[in-house]
């Protein structure tokens, strides 16, 4: 498994942007994949966006495609995730997670590794 530390969170006005970064520890990094969750208040965690090992694809949450986009710098042992025109309703804890075989699905228990999460808000 790998150490995960998410940064990057913060208070942003609708309409604005944010980048968050998850830097893992560990040599092996380039090998897992990695995705993103999200959780808010009184709510389950959802899938936001996860991204193979390669970087050669990726998958998205449906209803977060076309604002949200997740890469990765393997050299740098992180994976980012760009948030656009965020909403009220994007605010949440955002948690990498990674795994080392690659799936199409994300179901948050198939991850072995989680960092602490970082809290996003956006304001009306």
């Amino acid at each position: 498994q790998v150490q995960l530390v998410e940064s990057g969170g913060g208070l942003v006005q609708a309409g604005g942007s944010l980048r968050l970064s998850c830097t893992a520890s560990g040599r092996t990094f380039s090998r897992y994949n990695v995705a993103w969750f999200r959780q808010a208040p009184g709510k389950e965690r959802e899938f936001v966006a996860g991204i193979r090992w390669s970087a050669s694809s990726t998958d998205y949450a449906d209803s977060l495609k076309g604002r949200f986009t997740i890469s990765r710098d393997n050299a740098k042992n992180t994976v980012y995730l760009q948030m656009n025109i965020l909403k009220p309703e994007d605010t949440a804890v955002y948690y990498c997670a990674a795994r080392e075989y690659s799936s199409g699905s994300y179901y948050p228990t198939s991850f072995g590794s989680w960092g602490q999460g970082t809290q996003v808000t956006v304001s009306s």
